[in-house]
């Protein structure tokens, strides 16, 4: 989350009877979301580490590790969006860390889902090297790189407050808002130019790994061709997962040409623009993940058959 634009929000009590049928349906929506997003990825998790197999595989530690990122980012960002909805005031030093946070963990995505496609065209194109290249040592270090990245304009931010402002100013009590921490058109450009060159780069090489891995599904026998295509159709559900965090940009215009005429639109931005693109990963590689598939439906059967057996 680059923005959570939703410092302007008007309060409940002053929306009209429309708006509040929308607001509180929304609020009802999002909360049953979360429910079912953190049982499924509760299930997820279990499988993931009661699995030393799974444990050990570049893969499914990158996935796991954008799971939790995901979640935390829900939890942190529907705080944010709460706390703006009913102008909560907090102090600054709390909310500069909660923006930090979320503002580096909405780059991070992106950058997971460009090192998980980087994984697939090893695996495919290089299947040799494969377990020395993307080991667990490997991931971690590109886990590590991510959150540098990624924290790269929390830190110009917090570079310029030090140089623009005194001290005072991190005692105040404040509504929580990125916008609140741009003291200078540097900042902005950095942002700016971090989200392009980030989203452009990450669909350059899913677009690249996309390319190389489907130029091996021609070239290889047809009785070998079944993980390969796979790898393709992983690489091309990466690419659009990337479209759905972009798709939180679109927000933005939305609330600049909307929220005047439709004072809902914050509320539908922040489900279908932030919540609904993180809730369908776990669902996704949930169904779609044969290792996954195959023990969560054990599980689901050993529930059923203990039920069963209690029952009677």
């Amino acid at each position: 989350m680059s923005s959570l634009s939703l410092g302007n929000l008007t309060q409940p009590s002053s929306l009209d009877n429309t708006t509040k049928i929308i607001a509180v349906t929304t609020l009802v929506l999002i909360v049953l979301f979360f429910v079912m997003f953190f049982l499924w990825g509760a299930i997820i998790i279990h499988v993931y580490f009661t699995t030393s197999r799974l444990r050990e595989t570049a893969r499914y530690l990158l996935f796991i590790h954008m799971l939790f990122n995901d979640a935390l980012y829900l939890l942190i960002s529907f705080f944010i969006f709460l706390s703006a909805l009913y102008n909560v005031y907090m102090l600054l030093p709390v909310c500069f860390a909660i923006t930090t946070f979320t503002s580096s963990s909405f780059r991070v995505t992106p950058y997971n889902l460009a090192i998980m496609s980087v994984e697939r065209y090893i695996a495919i194109c290089f299947p040799l090297r494969h377990g020395e290249t993307c080991s667990v040592r490997w991931c971690n270090c590109m886990i590590v790189i991510m959150w540098a990245l990624g924290l790269v304009p929390a830190a110009v931010d917090f570079i310029c407050m030090n140089f623009y402002v005194d001290t005072s100013f991190y005692s105040l009590n404040i509504k929580c808002n990125w916008i609140t921490f741009l003291k200078s058109d540097v900042q902005s450009t950095i942002r700016s130019l971090v989200q392009i060159v980030s989203f452009t780069m990450v669909g350059l090489i899913i677009l690249y790994t996309y390319v190389k891995v489907m130029l091996v599904v021609r070239n290889i026998q047809s009785t070998d061709k079944s993980s390969a295509v796979k790898a393709g159709k992983t690489v091309l559900l990466h690419a659009f997962q990337l479209f759905l965090c972009m798709m939180s940009f679109s927000s933005i215009f939305t609330d600049l040409y909307l929220r005047n005429n439709y004072s809902f639109i914050p509320i539908l931005n922040y489900f279908f623009f932030t919540c609904i693109p993180r809730f369908i990963s776990p669902l996704i590689y949930g169904i779609r993940d044969e290792v996954f598939r195959k023990y969560i439906q054990s599980l689901f059967t050993f529930v059923c058959l203990k039920g069963q057996v209690s029952s009677k």
